[in-house]
């Protein structure tokens, strides 16, 4: 078996070499972390209780994505996530509330309630590309951002990250293919997190681990303790300098376990036995860096409640503002497709509002979009 990088143990003790990093960088990394995690708790609530439609459970994968955001370069880089990287985006300091309007896809959500809830994508404070139901699509586009970025003479890198059932896709593929042919500057996380929806590892691959899979497409592996936010920052950072040096693409593997189901319409208590959730839980990502950073001095009990008041306060007014704006207008269907309005859709938008407002099935008369 491929050896598996650690530097923080489950108990929050150091057994490898940490980076060196400031303290205000730990102190963000932990924040993310916290906020990740009490957002999911109360995207859930929402769901069910009807207030928003779906959502992405997070627990469990924080270390992966906020690790990995916080080797990337804002004024510089892109991402390319998966569905569940809430903590990518919170590093990076998109705006709760941005995140909690595509949740409830109103009229600022950036896809006006056309996508699903969860599947954000944003251009500040960084590039991060739409994130898209279909699996592995978007490690192709990946490696095509990254392409991009190196022909415009810019020294970008686009990491992208996936499931383990990623893996199995024609993307997955493609993309490690086309990248290693053509040395992309492109990291590749998978999220081996055992699960996909209900499908556990062993019936996903053959393969001894995922990282191994790189060496068929010329792309270097690695493989990490995921639930360990300092191991994933350190070989992502690494990726990323071979990547921006021409070096090419890196797959690294980091192992860990979701927490919940695969969404809200998941119930993983019908496959997952109760003796692996105990396992994993006893590796906890947020409570290992809690335990690290307080050993370390740089958090303190006090500052560890303030931390978690404050992710409260900012979530629940982000939900609150959210939740006040209006579902977007139904003449947006036309007016968003195109810069300039031709005559035959102005004609076809008017006649639409006006059905919508006089056939009195319970619509808005403001012409609403029926969601």
């Amino acid at each position: 078996m491929t050896e598996t990088l650690q530097i923080i143990d489950p108990a929050g003790k150091r057994v490898g070499t940490a980076p060196r990093l400031k303290r205000e960088t730990l102190l963000r990394m932990y924040r993310a972390m916290v906020v990740t995690r009490r957002l999911d708790d109360r995207c859930l609530k929402l769901q069910r209780s009807g207030r928003i439609g779906f959502s992405i459970p997070n627990t469990g994968i924080e270390a992966v994505s906020v690790g990995a955001a916080a080797a990337m370069d804002a004024a510089r880089d892109w991402i390319a996530p998966s569905y569940r990287d809430f903590g990518m985006m919170i590093y990076h300091d998109v705006s709760l509330e941005a995140m909690m309007d595509t949740q409830y896809g109103n009229s600022e959500d950036n896809a006006r309630g056309r996508q699903m809830p969860v599947h954000f994508s944003f251009r500040k404070p960084m590039p991060f590309l739409s994130i898209s139901s279909p699996i592995g699509t978007h490690l192709p586009q990946a490696v095509g951002v990254a392409m991009a970025m190196r022909k415009r003479g810019e020294d970008g890198v686009c990491l992208t990250s996936f499931g383990d059932g990623g893996t199995s896709s024609l993307g997955f593929h493609s993309g490690l293919n086309f990248a290693g042919v053509y040395s992309a500057p492109v990291v590749f996380l998978c999220q081996n997190n055992q699960w996909a929806i209900s499908c556990p590892l062993d019936k996903q691959t053959a393969s001894e681990t995922i990282e191994i899979k790189g060496e068929a497409y010329g792309v270097p592996g690695i493989r990490v303790d995921g639930n360990d936010v300092l191991a994933v920052f350190r070989v992502v950072s690494e990726a990323v300098k071979r990547a921006r040096a021409g070096e090419g693409p890196t797959l690294i593997e980091a192992v860990t376990m979701r927490m919940g189901g695969h969404s809200t319409s998941d119930d993983p208590t019908r496959y997952v036995a109760a003796e692996q959730l105990a396992e994993w839980a006893a590796k906890d990502p947020l409570k290992r860096i809690r335990e690290f950073l307080l050993g370390e001095g740089v958090l303190d009990p006090a500052a560890v409640e303030r931390i978690e008041a404050e992710a409260d306060a900012e979530i629940g007014a982000a939900i609150k503002a959210a939740e006040a704006k209006p579902r977007p207008g139904l003449d947006t269907v036309f007016t968003d497709t195109y810069a300039e309005l031709p005559a035959h859709l102005r004609r076809q938008r008017d006649w639409c509002i006006e059905h919508y407002r006089t056939r009195g099935e319970g619509v808005s008369e403001e012409g609403e979009f029926p969601l």
